[in-house]
Protein backbone atom coordinates (compact mmCIF):
# COMPACT_ATOMS: atom_id res chain seq x y z
CA UNK A 1 0.00 0.00 0.00
CA UNK A 2 1.50 3.24 -1.08
CA UNK A 3 1.15 6.89 1.12
CA UNK A 4 3.47 9.40 2.10
CA UNK A 5 3.21 12.39 4.30
CA UNK A 6 3.40 13.49 8.11
CA UNK A 7 1.18 11.34 10.65
CA UNK A 8 -0.39 12.48 13.63
CA UNK A 9 -0.72 10.74 17.32
CA UNK A 10 -4.23 12.33 17.53
CA UNK A 11 -6.02 10.82 14.23
CA UNK A 12 -7.96 8.05 14.98
CA UNK A 13 -9.79 5.06 12.21
CA UNK A 14 -13.99 5.80 13.34
CA UNK A 15 -15.99 2.85 13.07
CA UNK A 16 -16.55 3.47 9.40
CA UNK A 17 -12.83 3.11 8.88
CA UNK A 18 -11.73 6.60 7.64
CA UNK A 19 -10.34 9.10 10.29
CA UNK A 20 -11.83 12.36 10.64
CA UNK A 21 -10.02 15.35 9.11
CA UNK A 22 -11.24 18.63 9.15
CA UNK A 23 -12.29 20.17 5.93
CA UNK A 24 -9.71 23.07 5.80
CA UNK A 25 -6.80 19.76 5.44
CA UNK A 26 -5.84 18.86 2.29
CA UNK A 27 -7.84 15.68 0.71
CA UNK A 28 -4.89 13.29 0.78
CA UNK A 29 -5.86 11.42 4.54
CA UNK A 30 -3.44 9.68 6.82
CA UNK A 31 -3.13 6.92 9.05
CA UNK A 32 -3.16 7.08 12.52
CA UNK A 33 -0.02 7.08 14.39
CA UNK A 34 1.57 4.22 16.14
CA UNK A 35 2.95 5.66 19.66
CA UNK A 36 6.69 5.29 20.68
CA UNK A 37 5.07 2.88 23.53
CA UNK A 38 2.71 1.05 21.07
CA UNK A 39 6.10 1.09 18.76
CA UNK A 40 8.04 -0.42 20.99
CA UNK A 41 5.46 -2.90 22.66
CA UNK A 42 5.04 -4.34 19.06
CA UNK A 43 9.26 -4.67 18.38
CA UNK A 44 9.56 -6.81 21.78
CA UNK A 45 5.95 -9.32 21.46
CA UNK A 46 7.22 -9.97 17.64
CA UNK A 47 11.07 -10.71 19.01
CA UNK A 48 8.94 -12.65 21.89
CA UNK A 49 7.11 -14.40 19.27
CA UNK A 50 9.35 -14.95 16.88
CA UNK A 51 12.09 -16.83 19.36
CA UNK A 52 9.34 -18.80 20.81
CA UNK A 53 8.10 -19.82 17.51
CA UNK A 54 11.99 -20.88 16.68
CA UNK A 55 12.49 -22.57 19.91
CA UNK A 56 9.94 -24.91 19.20
CA UNK A 57 11.17 -25.41 15.34
CA UNK A 58 15.02 -25.78 16.81
CA UNK A 59 13.81 -28.41 19.50
CA UNK A 60 13.80 -30.76 16.86
CA UNK A 61 17.18 -30.35 15.41
CA UNK A 62 18.89 -29.89 18.02
CA UNK A 63 17.20 -33.06 19.77
CA UNK A 64 17.15 -34.89 16.66
CA UNK A 65 20.66 -37.36 17.71
CA UNK A 66 18.42 -38.10 20.87
CA UNK A 67 15.18 -39.08 19.35
CA UNK A 68 16.90 -41.02 16.50
CA UNK A 69 18.40 -42.95 19.09
CA UNK A 70 14.59 -43.32 21.24
CA UNK A 71 13.23 -44.15 18.12
CA UNK A 72 15.70 -46.85 16.41
CA UNK A 73 16.19 -44.67 13.30
CA UNK A 74 19.81 -44.55 11.64
CA UNK A 75 21.33 -41.37 10.44
CA UNK A 76 20.32 -41.52 7.27
CA UNK A 77 16.79 -42.37 8.13
CA UNK A 78 16.73 -39.23 10.84
CA UNK A 79 17.75 -37.12 8.02
CA UNK A 80 14.53 -38.42 5.69
CA UNK A 81 12.57 -37.67 8.50
CA UNK A 82 12.94 -34.50 8.69
CA UNK A 83 12.68 -34.14 4.92
CA UNK A 84 9.55 -35.57 5.18
CA UNK A 85 8.46 -33.19 8.11
CA UNK A 86 9.70 -29.93 6.04
CA UNK A 87 6.94 -31.66 3.01
CA UNK A 88 4.56 -31.17 5.78
CA UNK A 89 5.64 -27.96 6.91
CA UNK A 90 5.07 -26.69 3.48
CA UNK A 91 1.60 -27.85 2.56
CA UNK A 92 0.69 -26.10 6.06
CA UNK A 93 3.03 -23.00 5.43
CA UNK A 94 1.66 -22.39 2.09
CA UNK A 95 -2.09 -22.22 3.13
CA UNK A 96 -0.75 -19.15 6.13
CA UNK A 97 -0.26 -16.15 3.83
CA UNK A 98 -3.65 -15.58 2.32
CA UNK A 99 -5.08 -16.48 6.03
CA UNK A 100 -3.30 -13.65 7.12
CA UNK A 101 -3.93 -11.10 4.75
CA UNK A 102 -7.80 -11.86 6.02
CA UNK A 103 -7.56 -12.67 9.73
CA UNK A 104 -4.69 -9.06 10.18
CA UNK A 105 -1.56 -9.54 11.68
CA UNK A 106 -2.27 -9.29 15.57
CA UNK A 107 -4.81 -12.79 15.03
CA UNK A 108 -1.99 -14.22 12.39
CA UNK A 109 0.87 -13.98 15.10
CA UNK A 110 -1.51 -15.63 17.37
CA UNK A 111 -2.80 -18.11 15.23
CA UNK A 112 0.62 -18.95 14.19
CA UNK A 113 2.17 -19.08 17.65
CA UNK A 114 -0.31 -21.42 18.76
CA UNK A 115 0.66 -24.41 16.08
CA UNK A 116 4.05 -24.20 17.91
CA UNK A 117 2.41 -24.72 21.62
CA UNK A 118 0.46 -27.50 19.96
CA UNK A 119 3.13 -29.12 18.13
CA UNK A 120 5.57 -29.20 21.22
CA UNK A 121 2.89 -30.28 23.45
CA UNK A 122 1.94 -33.42 20.70
CA UNK A 123 5.60 -34.40 19.75
CA UNK A 124 5.69 -34.89 24.09
CA UNK A 125 3.29 -37.85 23.58
CA UNK A 126 4.32 -39.83 20.54
CA UNK A 127 5.53 -42.96 21.84
CA UNK A 128 8.76 -44.39 20.33
CA UNK A 129 7.81 -48.00 20.07
CA UNK A 130 5.68 -48.44 17.39
CA UNK A 131 8.02 -48.58 14.38
CA UNK A 132 6.35 -46.91 11.17
CA UNK A 133 3.09 -45.79 12.89
CA UNK A 134 5.41 -43.61 15.48
CA UNK A 135 7.81 -42.11 12.89
CA UNK A 136 4.79 -41.40 11.18
CA UNK A 137 3.37 -39.92 13.93
CA UNK A 138 6.83 -37.85 14.33
CA UNK A 139 6.65 -36.05 10.67
CA UNK A 140 2.71 -35.05 11.13
CA UNK A 141 2.97 -33.54 14.03
CA UNK A 142 6.48 -32.04 13.82
CA UNK A 143 4.34 -30.81 10.13
CA UNK A 144 2.40 -28.29 12.48
CA UNK A 145 5.64 -26.24 12.69
CA UNK A 146 4.66 -24.61 9.45
CA UNK A 147 2.39 -22.39 11.68
CA UNK A 148 5.29 -21.55 13.81
CA UNK A 149 7.96 -21.03 10.57
CA UNK A 150 5.14 -18.41 9.27
CA UNK A 151 5.56 -16.38 11.88
CA UNK A 152 8.51 -14.58 10.85
CA UNK A 153 6.23 -13.33 7.65
CA UNK A 154 3.73 -12.48 10.20
CA UNK A 155 6.45 -9.99 11.87
CA UNK A 156 7.73 -8.78 8.49
CA UNK A 157 4.65 -7.55 7.18
CA UNK A 158 3.37 -6.54 10.86
CA UNK A 159 6.55 -4.57 11.44
CA UNK A 160 6.59 -2.91 7.71
CA UNK A 161 3.36 -1.19 8.19
CA UNK A 162 4.01 -0.13 11.87
CA UNK A 163 7.40 1.67 11.27
CA UNK A 164 5.90 3.59 8.13
CA UNK A 165 3.55 5.18 10.71
CA UNK A 166 5.30 5.40 13.91
CA UNK A 167 5.68 8.77 15.71
CA UNK A 168 9.43 7.38 16.72
CA UNK A 169 11.19 9.31 13.99
CA UNK A 170 14.74 7.19 14.71
CA UNK A 171 12.70 4.02 14.36
CA UNK A 172 11.34 4.85 11.30
CA UNK A 173 14.46 6.28 9.84
CA UNK A 174 16.22 2.81 11.07
CA UNK A 175 14.16 0.80 10.56
CA UNK A 176 15.75 -2.17 9.24
CA UNK A 177 18.15 -1.85 12.41
CA UNK A 178 15.42 -2.70 14.72
CA UNK A 179 14.18 -5.29 12.33
CA UNK A 180 17.18 -6.94 12.40
CA UNK A 181 16.72 -7.55 16.30
CA UNK A 182 13.47 -8.59 16.11
CA UNK A 183 14.71 -11.36 13.57
CA UNK A 184 17.71 -11.86 15.85
CA UNK A 185 15.01 -14.37 17.62
CA UNK A 186 15.95 -17.17 15.41
CA UNK A 187 19.19 -17.29 17.03
CA UNK A 188 17.80 -16.65 20.05
CA UNK A 189 15.37 -19.71 19.93
CA UNK A 190 18.17 -22.13 18.78
CA UNK A 191 20.60 -20.96 21.85
CA UNK A 192 17.76 -21.45 24.00
CA UNK A 193 17.15 -25.34 22.84
CA UNK A 194 21.00 -25.83 22.80
CA UNK A 195 21.02 -24.41 26.61
CA UNK A 196 17.66 -26.30 28.11
CA UNK A 197 18.99 -29.34 26.15
CA UNK A 198 22.36 -28.82 27.92
CA UNK A 199 21.14 -28.58 31.25
CA UNK A 200 17.47 -30.73 31.17
CA UNK A 201 18.26 -33.40 28.43
CA UNK A 202 20.35 -35.69 30.96
CA UNK A 203 17.04 -34.98 34.09
CA UNK A 204 14.33 -34.64 32.32
CA UNK A 205 14.38 -36.92 29.11
CA UNK A 206 13.64 -35.00 25.60
CA UNK A 207 9.85 -35.15 26.11
CA UNK A 208 9.35 -33.16 29.17
CA UNK A 209 12.02 -30.11 26.87
CA UNK A 210 8.74 -30.21 24.44
CA UNK A 211 6.13 -29.45 27.72
CA UNK A 212 8.92 -27.03 29.28
CA UNK A 213 8.50 -25.46 25.21
CA UNK A 214 4.83 -24.74 25.22
CA UNK A 215 4.31 -22.92 28.16
CA UNK A 216 5.72 -19.40 26.50
CA UNK A 217 3.89 -19.89 23.72
CA UNK A 218 0.38 -20.04 25.69
CA UNK A 219 1.69 -17.31 27.82
CA UNK A 220 2.20 -15.54 24.77
CA UNK A 221 -0.87 -15.48 22.95
CA UNK A 222 -2.64 -14.47 25.57
CA UNK A 223 -0.24 -11.22 26.02
CA UNK A 224 -0.19 -10.71 22.35
CA UNK A 225 -4.26 -10.68 22.75
CA UNK A 226 -4.28 -7.80 24.92
CA UNK A 227 -1.72 -5.72 24.31
CA UNK A 228 -0.80 -5.54 20.78
CA UNK A 229 -2.82 -2.99 18.10
CA UNK A 230 -3.57 -4.19 15.07
CA UNK A 231 -2.01 -1.92 11.90
CA UNK A 232 -4.47 0.77 10.58
CA UNK A 233 -2.95 -0.45 6.91
CA UNK A 234 -4.60 -3.81 7.64
CA UNK A 235 -7.89 -1.98 8.81
CA UNK A 236 -8.13 -0.07 5.69
CA UNK A 237 -7.40 -2.77 3.79
CA UNK A 238 -10.35 -4.42 5.96
CA UNK A 239 -12.99 -1.76 5.55
CA UNK A 240 -12.68 -1.46 1.86
CA UNK A 241 -13.10 -5.03 1.05
CA UNK A 242 -16.33 -4.99 2.81
CA UNK A 243 -17.54 -2.03 1.15
CA UNK A 244 -16.83 -4.30 -1.74
CA UNK A 245 -18.66 -7.38 -0.64
CA UNK A 246 -21.48 -4.69 0.32
CA UNK A 247 -22.09 -3.83 -3.53
CA UNK A 248 -20.24 -0.33 -2.62
CA UNK A 249 -17.25 -0.32 -5.49
CA UNK A 250 -17.58 3.43 -5.87
CA UNK A 251 -17.03 4.19 -1.80
CA UNK A 252 -14.11 1.80 -1.74
CA UNK A 253 -12.63 3.15 -4.74
CA UNK A 254 -13.14 7.14 -2.90
CA UNK A 255 -12.02 5.84 0.71
CA UNK A 256 -8.71 4.29 -0.77
CA UNK A 257 -7.95 7.29 -3.02
CA UNK A 258 -8.47 9.26 0.04
CA UNK A 259 -5.30 7.55 1.26
CA UNK A 260 -3.53 7.22 -1.55
CA UNK A 261 -3.51 3.57 -1.57
CA UNK A 262 -3.83 0.75 -3.90
CA UNK A 263 -6.63 -1.80 -3.54
CA UNK A 264 -7.65 -4.45 -6.20
CA UNK A 265 -10.08 -7.03 -6.72
CA UNK A 266 -7.75 -9.73 -7.39
CA UNK A 267 -6.87 -12.37 -5.24
CA UNK A 268 -3.89 -11.77 -3.52
CA UNK A 269 -2.09 -14.99 -4.42
CA UNK A 270 -2.89 -13.38 -8.01
CA UNK A 271 -1.47 -10.12 -7.19
CA UNK A 272 1.62 -11.34 -6.01
CA UNK A 273 2.42 -12.95 -9.89
CA UNK A 274 1.19 -9.49 -11.73
CA UNK A 275 3.96 -7.89 -14.44
CA UNK A 276 5.36 -5.60 -11.92
CA UNK A 277 5.35 -7.66 -8.45
CA UNK A 278 6.69 -11.03 -10.70
CA UNK A 279 9.87 -10.40 -10.99
CA UNK A 280 10.87 -10.57 -7.21
CA UNK A 281 8.31 -13.39 -6.40
CA UNK A 282 10.16 -15.38 -8.75
CA UNK A 283 13.61 -14.53 -7.80
CA UNK A 284 13.00 -14.35 -4.02
CA UNK A 285 11.58 -17.37 -3.86
CA UNK A 286 14.09 -19.17 -5.60
CA UNK A 287 16.77 -17.57 -3.62
CA UNK A 288 14.70 -19.06 -0.36
CA UNK A 289 14.97 -22.28 -1.70
CA UNK A 290 18.27 -22.66 -2.97
CA UNK A 291 19.41 -20.73 0.72
CA UNK A 292 17.19 -22.94 2.80
CA UNK A 293 19.97 -26.01 1.44
CA UNK A 294 22.20 -24.27 4.48
CA UNK A 295 19.79 -23.38 6.75
CA UNK A 296 18.59 -26.85 7.15
CA UNK A 297 21.83 -28.38 7.22
CA UNK A 298 24.05 -25.84 8.99
CA UNK A 299 21.69 -24.21 11.59
CA UNK A 300 18.57 -26.47 11.97
CA UNK A 301 20.91 -29.35 12.34
CA UNK A 302 23.55 -28.52 13.19
CA UNK A 303 23.92 -30.49 16.65
CA UNK A 304 24.27 -33.83 13.45
CA UNK A 305 26.94 -31.41 11.43
CA UNK A 306 29.34 -31.13 14.76
CA UNK A 307 28.77 -34.98 16.04
CA UNK A 308 29.02 -36.95 12.43
CA UNK A 309 30.95 -34.66 10.34
CA UNK A 310 33.59 -33.11 12.53
CA UNK A 311 33.34 -35.91 15.30
CA UNK A 312 32.29 -33.36 18.25
CA UNK A 313 30.71 -35.27 20.97
CA UNK A 314 27.24 -33.98 21.05
CA UNK A 315 27.56 -32.79 24.86
CA UNK A 316 30.05 -30.67 23.62
CA UNK A 317 28.04 -30.16 20.59
CA UNK A 318 25.50 -28.48 22.82
CA UNK A 319 27.49 -25.71 24.48
CA UNK A 320 29.56 -24.95 21.28
CA UNK A 321 26.01 -24.50 19.55
CA UNK A 322 25.14 -21.92 22.16
CA UNK A 323 28.17 -19.77 21.86
CA UNK A 324 27.38 -20.35 17.73
CA UNK A 325 24.52 -18.77 18.10
CA UNK A 326 24.94 -16.14 20.45
CA UNK A 327 27.15 -14.34 17.49
CA UNK A 328 24.68 -15.13 14.91
CA UNK A 329 22.50 -12.95 16.94
CA UNK A 330 24.57 -10.09 16.33
CA UNK A 331 24.51 -11.04 12.65
CA UNK A 332 21.23 -10.44 12.48
CA UNK A 333 21.25 -6.97 13.92
CA UNK A 334 24.43 -6.01 12.05
CA UNK A 335 22.91 -7.18 8.48
CA UNK A 336 19.75 -4.57 9.76
CA UNK A 337 21.69 -1.70 10.03
CA UNK A 338 23.67 -2.29 7.06
CA UNK A 339 20.64 -2.78 4.92
CA UNK A 340 19.49 0.54 5.86
CA UNK A 341 22.85 2.12 4.54
CA UNK A 342 24.41 0.11 1.13
CA UNK A 343 20.72 -1.22 0.40
CA UNK A 344 19.06 -4.62 1.06
CA UNK A 345 20.02 -6.04 -1.45
CA UNK A 346 23.61 -5.60 -1.79
CA UNK A 347 23.55 -6.84 1.97
CA UNK A 348 22.21 -10.10 1.12
CA UNK A 349 24.40 -10.67 -1.82
CA UNK A 350 27.24 -10.35 0.23
CA UNK A 351 26.71 -11.79 3.27
CA UNK A 352 25.34 -15.50 1.59
CA UNK A 353 28.34 -15.33 -0.46
CA UNK A 354 30.69 -14.89 2.59
CA UNK A 355 28.68 -17.64 4.59
CA UNK A 356 29.22 -20.61 2.15
CA UNK A 357 33.02 -19.40 1.92
CA UNK A 358 32.76 -19.67 6.04
CA UNK A 359 30.97 -23.07 5.40
CA UNK A 360 33.58 -24.56 3.28
CA UNK A 361 36.88 -23.72 5.45
CA UNK A 362 35.19 -25.41 8.90
CA UNK A 363 34.53 -28.53 6.72
CA UNK A 364 37.64 -28.77 5.26
CA UNK A 365 40.08 -31.45 7.02
CA UNK A 366 42.53 -28.18 7.81
CA UNK A 367 39.99 -26.82 10.57
CA UNK A 368 39.80 -29.78 13.59
CA UNK A 369 40.34 -27.29 16.74
CA UNK A 370 37.41 -26.85 18.94
CA UNK A 371 38.86 -23.12 18.84
CA UNK A 372 38.95 -22.96 14.70
CA UNK A 373 35.17 -25.16 14.71
CA UNK A 374 33.36 -23.01 16.59
CA UNK A 375 35.12 -19.65 14.89
CA UNK A 376 34.47 -20.51 11.19
CA UNK A 377 30.76 -22.02 12.31
CA UNK A 378 30.00 -19.05 13.90
CA UNK A 379 31.19 -16.96 10.55
CA UNK A 380 29.13 -18.91 8.54
CA UNK A 381 26.39 -18.69 10.58
CA UNK A 382 26.78 -14.79 11.23
CA UNK A 383 26.51 -14.30 7.46
CA UNK A 384 23.92 -16.86 6.68
CA UNK A 385 21.13 -16.04 9.13
CA UNK A 386 21.98 -12.38 9.81
CA UNK A 387 20.94 -11.80 5.95
CA UNK A 388 17.08 -12.72 6.83
CA UNK A 389 16.95 -9.53 8.62
CA UNK A 390 17.45 -7.45 5.35
CA UNK A 391 15.97 -9.66 3.13
CA UNK A 392 12.40 -10.25 5.39
CA UNK A 393 12.29 -6.16 5.53
CA UNK A 394 12.59 -6.16 1.60
CA UNK A 395 9.87 -8.85 1.01
CA UNK A 396 7.60 -6.27 2.90
CA UNK A 397 8.77 -3.49 0.84
CA UNK A 398 8.14 -5.24 -2.51
CA UNK A 399 4.11 -5.84 -2.25
CA UNK A 400 1.03 -3.42 -1.09
CA UNK A 401 -0.99 -3.99 2.16
CA UNK A 402 -3.64 -5.94 0.15
CA UNK A 403 -1.10 -8.90 -1.06
CA UNK A 404 1.39 -7.64 1.44
CA UNK A 405 0.70 -10.67 3.69
CA UNK A 406 0.36 -12.91 1.03
CA UNK A 407 3.84 -12.11 -0.65
CA UNK A 408 6.05 -12.49 2.69
CA UNK A 409 4.28 -15.57 3.66
CA UNK A 410 4.45 -17.55 0.42
CA UNK A 411 8.28 -16.48 -0.36
CA UNK A 412 9.16 -17.33 3.06
CA UNK A 413 7.21 -20.76 2.78
CA UNK A 414 9.28 -21.76 -0.33
CA UNK A 415 11.80 -22.24 3.10
CA UNK A 416 10.01 -26.10 2.69
CA UNK A 417 10.32 -26.58 -0.52
CA UNK A 418 14.26 -25.65 -0.11
CA UNK A 419 14.34 -28.02 2.18
CA UNK A 420 12.86 -31.16 1.12
CA UNK A 421 14.89 -30.88 -2.49
CA UNK A 422 18.50 -30.18 -0.40
CA UNK A 423 17.15 -32.39 2.42
CA UNK A 424 16.64 -35.33 0.08
CA UNK A 425 20.18 -34.06 -1.97
CA UNK A 426 21.50 -34.01 1.40
CA UNK A 427 20.38 -37.62 2.19
CA UNK A 428 21.66 -39.21 -0.31
CA UNK A 429 25.18 -37.43 -0.74
CA UNK A 430 25.62 -38.25 3.41
CA UNK A 431 25.06 -42.09 2.30
CA UNK A 432 26.97 -41.90 -0.42
CA UNK A 433 29.73 -39.79 0.86
CA UNK A 434 29.44 -38.93 4.52
CA UNK A 435 28.22 -36.09 6.21
CA UNK A 436 31.05 -34.23 5.61
CA UNK A 437 31.06 -33.91 1.81
CA UNK A 438 27.54 -33.99 1.84
CA UNK A 439 27.36 -30.50 4.26
CA UNK A 440 29.94 -28.76 1.72
CA UNK A 441 28.42 -29.64 -1.51
CA UNK A 442 25.13 -29.13 -0.64
CA UNK A 443 24.78 -26.68 2.00
CA UNK A 444 28.50 -24.63 1.78
CA UNK A 445 27.50 -24.19 -2.01
CA UNK A 446 24.22 -23.73 -2.16
CA UNK A 447 24.32 -21.03 0.07
CA UNK A 448 26.65 -19.53 -2.03
CA UNK A 449 24.81 -20.08 -4.91
CA UNK A 450 21.63 -18.40 -3.40
CA UNK A 451 23.79 -15.34 -2.68
CA UNK A 452 24.53 -15.03 -6.49
CA UNK A 453 20.73 -15.28 -7.01
CA UNK A 454 19.74 -12.15 -5.10
CA UNK A 455 21.66 -10.88 -8.18
CA UNK A 456 18.93 -11.16 -10.12
CA UNK A 457 16.10 -9.35 -7.78
CA UNK A 458 14.82 -6.22 -8.62
CA UNK A 459 15.73 -2.79 -6.51
CA UNK A 460 12.22 -1.70 -4.63
CA UNK A 461 11.20 1.87 -3.30
CA UNK A 462 11.91 2.22 0.59
CA UNK A 463 8.06 1.53 2.08
CA UNK A 464 5.90 4.52 3.47
CA UNK A 465 2.58 3.18 4.32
Amino acid sequence: MEGTGQVTSETTLPEGGAPETPATEPQRRQFPAFTRKQTNTAIVLALLAWTVAVFDYGLFGTLLPVMQEDFGWTASTAYLVNTLIAIGTAIIAFGVGPVIDRLGRRRGMMVTIGGTAVASVLTALIPAKMGALSTSAVVGVRSLGGLGFSEQSVNATYLNEVFSITEDEKKRERRGFWYGIVQGGWPLGFLLSSALALVLLDSLGWRAMYLVASLPAVALIIVIGKKLRETPQFELHQRLRKLKAEGKPREAEALAAEYGVEHTDSAPIARIFQPELRRNTIVLSLAWIVNFFGINIFSVLGSSILANAKGVQLSTAFWMLIVINLGAYFGYIFHGWLGDRIGRKHTIVIGWMMSGVAFAVMLSPLVTSTALIVTTYALGLFFLVGPYAAIMFYMGECYPTDCRGTGTVIIGAMSQPGTIIGGFLFTGAAAAWGTGSAALWVGAVGTFLSGALMLLAKPVARLEN
